[in-house]
C-alpha cells in the first residue's frame, strides 16, 4: 500500500509534491522519492526513511521543473531496500519515471517475457520496475517519435492486457507529461483534481485539499488520464469489461478519514462502522457492563465514538500515542511491529484502573498488536477488558498491495472467534459482520456494486489466484 502523486503546473511542482507526500505519509513509511523533468533532463530523489528524512533543502533546490511525480513506499513485494525506493525510470523510449501502488499477481510470467520477447533486463526484485517496462515497451512498439494522448492511451491499453492485479499508476514522460491509470477493477485508489491550470493526481482527495486543489474524480476502474506539459487533460477508458470493485479494507484502516474515495466519505463510513457494530452489541450483549468505550488511536476514534454513542456509554481516551513512532501495521518486520506497540502506546490509568472497558480497533490481524494492548490495559488496573472491531476477521492473505501475504501469520485464519478471544486475551471479543461494513461503505454511492474483500472472504477478484499461488507467494516471502 503505497502513496502516489503526480503534477502538471505552471511552476515548479518540487515543493507541492513534497507537501502532497507528507499528507499521504500513512500510505507508506519505508521509503520516499520525488522525480521532476526540466529542459529534458530528470532530476530525482529518493531513498529509505520518511519524507521529513529523505528531502533536505539542498535536494529540493536540485528538483526543478512543472512536471513531476512522488511516491511513498510501503514494502510487500521486493526487498526493504534503497533499491527498491520509487520512482523507477527507464531511458528508452523518450525517458519514463514511474511510481505505483498496488501488487502484480502475474509478476513471474512478465518478468520472464520481459526479458525472452522483450529483451529488457528487470534489476530489482520490485514487481513495479517490471510494470514500468511493459508500459515502455508498449509505448516503443508504437515506434511514434513523439506521441500524442492517443498514443499514450493505446499503450496502457496494452499494458492492461497484460497485467493482472491491483495497481494505480502515476508516470512522467520526458518532453510530454504526466500520466495516470488505474487498473481494471478500481482496486486501488487514484483521484485527479485541479487548481487554476495546475493538474494534480493523488492517492487520496485529503492531498489535493491541503494544497488548494478542488477533487474533479476518482479515476474510473481501466481508465487513464494523461496532462500534457502545456496543461491540457485528457482522459480515456482503456480497458475492456471494467468494473468498480474497489479494496474495502482502504475504508476500514488505510485511507485519512478526511479522504473522499469512490464518492464516498471515510469519516461517514468509519462512523457507521461503529453504529453497526454497536447495534450487534445490543443484539449480542443486552446486559453488558461496560463501562467506558476506549479506541485504540488513532483508525479506531471515529468508529469508537459512534459506537459509544449507540451503545450509551461514555467515551473516553485511555491509551496516549506516541506521534513520532509510525503505524506498526505498515512496518517491514513482525519484531519492529512488535517493538513500536510498546514505544507507541502508554495507558492512561486513571481511565482503566477499576472498570470494564471496551476497546476499540479498526481490526485485527496478526493480533499480537490487540494482545499486547490488552495486557497493558490489565497491568494499568481494568476489571475487565473486552474487544470489538470494526472489520470483519482477517483470514485470508492479500496479493493486492497490502502486506498480508502468509494465511500462518493471521490470527483468524482456521480459528473461531472464540479461540481469537482467548489468544489475545480478551474477556469478549466481537467482530464486524462482512455484510454490515459493506452496507457501512456502499451507502453513499449506488454505484458500488461490489468490494475487494478477499483477506475477509478468500474470494480474489481477479480470478488467477488459486492455492498453488498463494502457497508459492508464502513461501517467496518467508525466503525474502
Amino acid at each position: 500500500m503505497c502513496g502516489l502523486v503526480g503534477m502538471v503546473a505552471k511552476a515548479d511542482v518540487g515543493q507541492d509534491i513534497y507537501n502532497a507526500l507528507l499528507v499521504l505519509q500513512h500510505r507508506g513509511q519505508d521509503a520516499a522519492g520525488i522525480a521532476t523533468c526540466q529542459e529534458g533532463k530528470f532530476f530525482v530523489r529518493k531513498s529509505r526513511g520518511l519524507v521529513r528524512d529523505v528531502f533536505r533543502t539542498r535536494h529540493m533546490e536540485q528538483l526543478r521543473g512543472s512536471i513531476g511525480i512522488g511516491h511513498l513506499r510501503y514494502p510487500t513485494a521486493g526487498a526493504s531496500s534503497a533499491e527498491e525506493s520509487q520512482p523507477f525510470y527507464v531511458n528508452s523510449p523518450y525517458g519514463i519515471a514511474l511510481a505505483h501502488n498496488g501488487n502484480l499477481t502475474n509478476v513471474e510470467d512478465l518478468r520472464r517475457n520481459l526479458f525472452k520477447t522483450d529483451l529488457r533486463h528487470i534489476n530489482t526484485g520490485s514487481d513495479s520496475e517490471v510494470l514500468l517496462n511493459v508500459f515502455a515497451n508498449e509505448l516503443q512498439n508504437l515506434g511514434k517519435l513523439n506521441p500524442g494522448p492517443e498514443d499514450i492511451f493505446e499503450a496502457i491499453k496494452g499494458v492492461h492486457r497484460r497485467c493482472r492485479g491491483g495497481y494505480a499508476v502515476v508516470a512522467m514522460i520526458n518532453g510530454y507529461g504526466v500520466v495516470g491509470f488505474r487498473d481494471p477493477l478500481g482496486i486501488r485508489p487514484v483521484v485527479f483534481g485541479q487548481r487554476g491550470d495546475d493538474y494534480m493526481i493523488a492517492s487520496e482527495s485529503a492531498a489535493l485539499d491541503v494544497l488548494g486543489f478542488s477533487l474533479i474524480r476518482d479515476i474510473a476502474p481501466g481508465e487513464a488520464v494523461v496532462i500534457d506539459a502545456a496543461g491540457r487533460l485528457h482522459t480515456r477508458a482503456c480497458a475492456e469489461n471494467a468494473r468498480l470493485v474497489p479494496c474495502i479494507f482502504e475504508y476500514v484502516y488505510f485511507a485519512r478519514p478526511d479522504s473522499i474515495m469512490n464518492g464516498v466519505s471515510v469519516y461517514k463510513s468509519r462512523l457507521r462502522m461503529g453504529d453497526r457494530l454497536a447495534r450487534k452489541i445490543l443484539r449480542e450483549r443486552p446486559h453488558h457492563d461496560i463501562d467506558v468505550v476506549i479506541p485504540i488511536p488513532d483508525t479506531s476514534r471515529t468508529s469508537a465514538l459512534q459506537l459509544a454513542a449507540t451503545i450509551g456509554v461514555e467515551y473516553h481516551e485511555g491509551f496516549m500515542k506516541n506521534r513520532f513512532v509510525g503505524r506498526t501495521f505498515i512496518m517491514p518486520g513482525q519484531v519492529q511491529r512488535e517493538t513500536a506497540v510498546r514505544q507507541k502506546l502508554n495507558p492512561i490509568s486513571v481511565e482503566l484502573e477499576g472498570k470494564n472497558v471496551l476497546l476499540v480497533d479498526d481490526s485485527i490481524v496478526r493480533g499480537t498488536t490487540s494482545r499486547q494492548i490488552i495486557q497493558m490495559a490489565r497491568r494499568a488496573g481494568a476489571k475487565k477488558v473486552y474487544f470489538a472491531t470494526a472489520a470483519p476477521p482477517v483470514r485470508h492473505p492479500n496479493v493486492y498491495g497490502i502486506d498480508m501475504p502468509s494465511a500462518a501469520e493471521l490470527i483468524a485464519h482456521g480459528r473461531s472467534e472464540k479461540e481469537v478471544e482467548t489468544r489475545i486475551g480478551a474477556d469478549w471479543l466481537i467482530y464486524q459482520s462482512l455484510d454490515d461494513l459493506i452496507t457501512c461503505v456502499a451507502q453513499e454511492n449506488p454505484k458500488l456494486s461490489g468490494f475487494e474483500c478477499s483477506i475477509f472472504n478468500g474470494r480474489y477478484v481477479t480470478g488467477d489466484v488459486d492455492q498453488p499461488y498463494l502457497t508459492k507467494l508464502e513461501a517467496a516471502r518467508k525466503n525474502s
